[in-house]
Order: C-alpha cells, then structure tokens, then sequence
C-alpha cells in the first residue's frame, strides 16, 4: 500500500514511478483496486508546470496525464468519438487532473463534426448546409498547407465564405497607400 513516486518522470531510473499514473489509475479503476487516496488531482498539472520551472526540464508532450498532448486528439474518428461520446477516447477527464478541457486539434486529418463543433465555440453558424460545405471545402484546402489550423483561420474561412453571398452589395473602386 506504499508506493514509491517521482513527478514529471524526474528520479524514474531509480525505480519510481509517476504521481500522477499511480494517482489516477487508484481514481480511474478504484472499483478493481479497492484503494483511495488524499490528492487533490485537480492540483496535479500545476504541480507539474511547477516541477517542470524549477527543474528546467520540460514535459515530453506525449506523457500520460501532463504532457500537453494528452488529451488532445487531432484524428477525425478520435474527434468524433470524442464529441459524441468522451469515454470512447478518455477514461479519465481532463479537468479531473488540473486542465481546463480536452483539446480538439484541427488540421488535414480533422472530420466535419469536430469543424462544425469549432464553429459553433467561436459563436459562428452558417445558414445553409451548403455554405458549411464550403467553408469545410476551404478549411481542408487549408490544412493540406499548415499543419494545425488557429482560431483566426476559422474566422476568416468564415468571413470569406460569408463575403461571396454579398458580393455585389460594396465594391472596392479606389485606393492608395502612402507610406
């Protein structure tokens, strides 16, 4: 009932082992472990981030639990499964061990639901199923050449696809710049 534990991997060559893998899978599996304990996981990534800036050693990105791709999911069956249905993908919630939410990473190899999810969190709603098609049209178009797609890029995949319906109301007939 003892175990012995190191944070952010830091001692694990002495036969350690992780905080905060021991620590969520007593919280994750305690109907099979029979076994609780007193941390406040929610205090676990702070406490990383916290290990990580005074050692000077940063977080791998893939480490269970703290690394910064942990619960983050770029594959479209990944990002769809997970908006319709955490457990699939998670067995533990990301709040549950200190971050503030799972993370939805755009790119090339993202789907429509988790698109459209996105659109729908930056309060950006088409009208016809056609104009999401071609904004999805664009987004994919767009992240053949980027590897992650941002917040802005959305909004101005958007603007554009919302600008060809009012083409003909403003035109540009004159400028010019002096610098």
């Amino acid at each position: 009932r003892q175990a012995e534990v190191t944070i952010n991997g830091i001692g694990e060559r002495a036969g350690n082992t992780s905080l905060e893998e021991v620590v969520m899978a007593l919280q994750t599996r305690q109907s099979i472990f029979e076994l609780g304990h007193g941390i406040d996981t929610t205090q676990i990534m702070r406490t990383s981030r916290m290990v990580s800036n005074y050692t000077g050693i940063v977080v791998q990105p893939n480490k269970a639990i703290v690394g910064a791709n942990a619960f983050a999911h770029e594959s479209g069956i990944h990002q769809d499964g997970v908006l319709k249905h955490r457990e699939t993908y998670e067995i533990m919630r990301a709040q549950d061990v200190g971050w503030h939410t799972n993370s939805l990473v755009l790119g090339k190899h993202s789907g429509r639901n988790a698109f459209r999810t996105r659109l729908l969190e930056l309060g950006i709603q088409f009208e016809t199923e056609t104009e999401l098609n071609e904004a999805f049209t664009r987004f994919k178009a767009l992240a053949d050449l980027k590897h992650e797609i941002f917040d802005e890029d959305l909004q101005a995949i958007a603007s554009d696809t919302r600008q060809k319906e009012e083409d003909g109301r403003y035109g540009l007939v004159c400028m010019q710049v002096c610098s």
